[in-house]
Parts: structure tokens; sequence; C-alpha cells
């Protein structure tokens, strides 16, 4: 099962041309969604507008070497291993989620563009390494969407409690996981194969075409973010802010550990 590319099979019942159209598509709604949220939302214009604005008032002017520096700072620390999580079990959710993510996505279109039939047998390693991506993401989504989410895990309230920002990541476990069950009953030929690869490629759709409703862009907006906040900090701006704490206070309380940040 692990060893056997699912999308290969697929040629037996539909055209060879139709998953890497598919997969195009996606790529266009992500990309155009992208550019709407930033039209719409002006989040281009208001990050360029802050940078500008704190480049203006900084005590000490930044040279290139330093924006190198943080500029690396930001990709090692903010982006590779999402340091600006506090909360260890949140950290470690989002990087099963994220890497997953990457890992199943890359080898799925490698699959699909690739090996798109039996004729073409891929290496083991790639449907291997799209198993594995994709059960991070369930570990690592499921793991949040049951135990760590701020309002369930602090409020009290149901884990079925769904709200519009919970878009994104019930998409992405519905594709993910509809993808998981259609491989397996597929590589076992059992009946309802077909059927879970019709819901795979809904879950799919709304994954990829909600980009403007939901928090899938926040993975292009966040690094930017992430490096204007770093910059502020050593020009002597800090958006207006105080100096950050060494032991922040009033977080939780005496003997509760707050488990939510």
């Amino acid at each position: 099962m692990f060893n056997s590319n699912p999308f290969a099979e697929l040629s037996a019942f539909i055209p060879p041309a139709f998953m890497p159209t598919f997969v195009v598509v996606m790529i266009v709604l992500v990309v155009a969604g992208t550019l709407f949220d930033i039209v719409h939302k002006g989040s281009a214009k208001y990050f360029f507008a802050n940078w500008r604005k704190s480049q203006g008032k900084g005590a000490k002017t930044v040279d290139g070497g330093e924006l190198v520096s943080i500029a690396i700072q930001t990709g090692v620390v903010d982006v590779l291993t999402s340091g600006e999580f506090c909360n260890a079990r949140r950290r470690v959710a989002h990087l099963l989620t994220m890497y997953g993510f990457l890992t199943y996505v890359v080898t799925t279109a490698i699959l699909v563009f690739g090996y798109p039939t039996p004729a073409t047998p891929a290496p083991a390693i790639l449907p291997m390494l799209w198993w594995i991506g994709g059960l991070m993401v369930c570990i690592g989504g499921y793991w949040f969407w049951f135990f760590i989410r701020a309002d369930v895990a602090a409020e009290g309230n149901s884990p079925l409690r769904v709200m519009h920002a919970d878009l994104f990541i019930l998409s992405l476990l519905a594709s993910v996981t509809l993808g998981l069950i259609w491989a397996f009953l597929q590589t076992r030929g059992a009946p309802g194969a077909n059927v879970f690869f019709g819901l795979y490629i809904i879950a799919t759709t709304v994954l990829f075409g909600s980009v403007p409703w939901s928090k899938f862009s926040h993975m292009f907006f966040k690094p930017a973010a992430a490096f204007e906040k770093r910059v502020s900090n050593a020009n002597g701006t800090r958006s207006n802010l105080p100096a950050p704490a060494d032991k922040p206070e009033g977080f939780g309380s005496a003997r509760t550990q707050p488990r939510h940040y």
C-alpha cells in the first residue's frame, strides 16, 4: 500500500490528463485567491506603509548586512521552526501539520505529473513520502483541533464548535483524510473507493478555492510580518510597543499554566 502510486491507478477509469489539469487549476485558485486577498484586505499596502513609517522613525539605521541577518533569522526561527509559538504542544502540532502538508503537496505534484499511469512506475520512496506527509497532517491537525484550540482548551467549548476561522484547518483535514481513505480503499480494491475519490476532489477544491475566506494565505503573509517586526525591533520603533519583558506576567494563574499560547 505504501509503495503504490494511487494516482497512477486512476488512469483505468478517468483520462490521464484529469489529475494534472486539476492540480494546475488548484494552483491558479491559490494564486488568484491570494492576490484577491491582498487587494481586498489591503495587506500589501498596509505592510509597505508601515515599513516606510518605521524606517522614518527608527532610532537607528539598519544596514544591508543586518537586514540579511534578520532575514536569515526570520527564515530559520519564524518560518522553519515556528518560533512564534511559546507553547511547545502547539508548536509541535503546527510543525507536524506544516511539514506534512508540504511533503504531501510536493509528492502529489511529482506523482501526478511525473508518473501519471502504471506504465511509468514511481520510485517507492515517493508514495511512501506521500503517505507520511498525509499522516503528519492528520496527527498535527487533529491534535490541534481537539486538544489545543484556544476556545476549546481554555474556555471549555465543545471541540465540534465550528467558526468561520476554522475553514482552513477543516478543509485541509477533510482533503487529506479523504485522500488517504481513498488511496487505502483503492489499493485494496475495495468498493466505495471511487466515492471517496469524488469526496476528496470536492474537499480539495474547497481547500484551495476558499483562499480569500480562510487562513490559507496567512502562510504567505506571516513571514513578511515576522520580518517587519524584527526590523522594527532592530531600529528601535517596535511599532510603538514597549520593549518585550524577559519574564512576562499576567497569563494564567500561579497554580495553572496557560494552555492556549
